[in-house]
């Protein structure tokens, strides 16, 4: 048995789960868990990287208190957020989450220097006021001394696997998100860099998912008591996500389902048109050079907030009941709506949403989880709609990834409102993802198409049809 270590961060919790291949399976087993979530620090949203990595490596000591060392592992988190470190590899201030409201007005700023369809023609992702780049802005106009002391640029993921390697390096599926890669050529669009004002030093070599990163440093060594490769994964977590679809190639859309709901297709070229930009879609890097053709909506984060808002009373299978009872409720809410992103309430931001749209206010729990629930499903058809027209391709069936994939009424009425096959699962796609990577690398399997066609024997799935019944 060669067993691997995925490492999967999500923005509310982690998970270490490790993977091997048996009898022309994949096997994995959850050793580890955590909790995550910004934390107010200097007025600012930030993530707690220390305690972040003082998890990994608890997670890693759990390997060898189990008794399985892994051949390799690798970590995956969410995209744009990023790490700035001196000349002694120590961070520069907190690091800042992308909830965090210091990138208003930060889209002007850049497109002073670079015109909004000049950057989309670049980059081909689309505008979200987190992105990399107009946080990158927000440091250069509110703290400038920081860009001037950094000697090192790290996404979340690429920080963490420097601190285990001592290598500091780009993966290129999160490197996308940035909006600073050109989609033509998969490198940083320097020219891009120069025009922002950005300092070109600070960003390191951009390496694809399956790159050997090295072996744990003497230090990490001794605090965990095994030493392992450091494998990249696709470190965006739902580029691990897409690469655990049970399909054939090219057979369907997927909807990465979590806190985000990512829902799109792989492509093997970028779509950077006007229409693909109007319909604000984007193209994130995928494994092997493709590109995750996809549109960012906001998903499952409004029922988690929903959910600690009642102080966690109900469990998300009983919020999906009692949406159930409440189906009949008319109103829906835009689910992309900014004021959806970080409100103090998200209860009171969805009856506010229907107030001042002059539609019914929900009151019970069970009524606002049936309006997100109800939202969610319609922005799936209208994206599935705009995606089909503007790829010229009529898709049959639908690949539900990720935690969303348990959420089986969801699920249900993503089948009705797309009038598609939904299949759903596997549920930890992106863990799974991350392994597939690895596995990959150390020639388990041959390539993605044969990695996916085990994932599909590994896991059951369920199936959703458009008429609203559902079978295994």
């Amino acid at each position: 048995m060669k067993p691997f270590l995925a490492v999967d961060i999500g923005a509310s919790s982690g998970r270490h789960i490790l993977g091997w291949a048996k009898n022309g399976k994949i096997v994995t087993k959850e050793i580890y868990r955590f909790e995550n979530q910004m934390i107010n620090k200097d007025a600012k949203l930030c993530w707690d990287t220390e305690r972040l990595f003082g998890e990994i490596l608890e997670g890693m000591k759990k390997c060898r208190q189990e008794g399985i060392i892994p051949y390799s592992m690798g970590i995956d988190t969410w995209a744009v957020d990023f790490a700035l470190l001196d000349k002694k590899g120590e961070l520069l201030g907190p690091v800042v989450g992308y909830r965090d409201n210091r990138t208003g007005g930060m889209d002007k700023k850049v497109y002073e220097r670079v015109p909004e369809d000049e950057l989309y023609a670049r980059t081909g992702i689309q505008k979200q006021s987190f992105n990399t780049i107009y946080q990158f802005m927000a440091v250069r106009e509110q703290t400038p001394e920081l860009l001037e002391q950094a000697e090192k640029f790290l996404l979340i993921p690429d920080y963490f696997h420097y601190r285990l390697t001592g290598k500091a390096v780009a993966e290129y599926t999160n490197a996308t998100t940035t909006q600073l890669v050109n989609a033509r050529s998969g490198e940083w669009d320097w020219e891009l860099i120069r025009k922002c004002g950005f300092p070109e030093k600070i960003f390191p070599k951009i390496r694809q998912p399956g790159t050997i990163l090295g072996e744990l440093t003497e230090e990490i060594r001794k605090k965990v008591g095994f030493n392992c490769k450091v494998v990249l994964p696709a470190t965006h977590d739902t580029g691990s996500a897409v690469m655990a679809m049970p399909c054939r190639e090219d057979t369907g859309l997927y909807i990465s389902s979590g806190t985000w709901s990512l829902m799109g297709t792989e492509v093997k070229n970028a779509v950077c048109t006007e229409e693909s930009q109007s319909g604000n879609f984007t193209n994130e890097g995928g494994y092997d050079h493709r590109f995750r053709y996809l549109k960012n909506i906001m998903g499952l984060w409004m029922i988690q907030c929903l959910r600690h808002e009642e102080k966690d009373t109900y469990s998300f299978a009983e919020l999906c009941r009692m949406a159930e009872e409440c189906g009949d409720f008319p109103s829906r809410v835009n689910v992309n709506d900014e004021s959806f992103l970080a409100p103090e309430s998200m209860t009171e931001a969805v009856k506010e949403y229907c107030r001042r749209t002059g539609q019914r206010v929900p009151e019970s729990v069970g009524e606002l989880a049936g309006v997100i629930y109800q939202s969610l499903a319609g922005s799936y058809g209208d994206t599935l709609r705009e995606l089909e027209i503007l790829l010229g391709k009529k898709y049959e069936c639908i690949y539900v990834i990720g935690g969303g994939a348990n959420a089986d009424y969801l699920n249900t009425l993503t089948a009705r409102a797309t009038k598609r096959i939904v299949y759903a699962g596997p549920a930890e796609a992106t863990a799974i993802g991350n392994l597939t990577a690895q596995m990959i690398s150390a020639g388990i399997f041959k390539g993605l198409k044969e990695a996916r066609e085990c994932i599909s024997r590994s896991w059951d799935i369920k199936v959703f049809m458009p008429d609203g019944k559902g079978e295994k």
